[in-house]
């Protein structure tokens, strides 16, 4: 079985459902209470790149599902070095570099995000079986980036190093708001409920993005309150 197939295969197997898993493009599911203007959802789903799209390694043991909704989002980042490429090829190259770390280093299944932010904009699925479950917005993956809350919060990953005061992209800034009003309308998940790793843990992360945090919670509420 080659690579692409088998991670998707245990992304599937993961996630317990009856309908193959979905790519970054389909047309997602969407479960009871959702928000639904007139016209369809009130937020579309941001374009994600799947894993095999990324070129990402198959996780070395199946992700374990939780058969529940998570009921908060946290924001991080990634602590490398800031870029001025902000390209696809450097995003996906970023998220092979994240699950190397996770994976080689820290000695974990696979990344421990469930998505990252590049610099670019770009969101990329981190543990597999992650993509699948926001769509269809009724289970989630455990996950592996705040300690206590991996079982119940969407962890995404911004890259960049935002703890000595470089300013956030435009571009990572705008794609953040569309995936967090995005998630939290998939799960159900209010506005106020979105945090910084530092809020649960002794680190410095998200860095300067965790004084914007109010910020992004008005914006993101703005969106799902937005009808068509």
């Amino acid at each position: 079985m080659n690579e692409i197939t088998r991670r998707t295969a245990l992304a599937g197997l993961a996630a317990g459902a009856a309908v193959p898993l979905l790519g970054a493009a389909a047309v997602p599911a969407h479960g009871p209470g959702h928000g639904r203007g007139p016209k369809g959802p009130l937020v579309e789903q941001p374009r994600i790149y799947s894993g095999d799209e990324w070129g990402a390694r198959p996780p070395s043991a199946t992700p374990t599902v939780v058969h529940a909704r998570p009921n908060k989002i946290i924001v991080h980042h990634t602590a490398f070095p800031n870029t001025a490429d902000h390209s696809l090829a450097y995003a996906f190259q970023n998220s092979r570099d994240i699950q190397d770390l996770h994976m080689d280093q820290n000695g974990w299944l696979d990344s421990g995000q469930h998505f990252t932010n590049s610099q670019g904009g770009y969101l990329t699925e981190g543990r597999a079986g992650s993509l699948a479950a926001l769509q269809r917005g009724r289970w989630m993956i455990e996950s592996a980036h705040t300690v206590g809350q991996n079982t119940q919060s969407i962890g995404i990953e911004n890259d960049g190093s935002y703890h000595l005061g470089a300013p956030v992209p435009e571009e990572q800034w705008a794609s953040l708001v569309h995936f967090c009003a995005y998630t939290c309308q998939q799960y159900g998940i209010p506005a106020t409920e979105i945090y910084g790793h530092m809020d649960f843990n002794e680190t410095l992360c998200p860095g300067g993005l965790h004084d914007r945090l109010p910020e992004l919670r008005e914006l993101v509420a703005g969106r799902l309150q937005r009808r068509r």
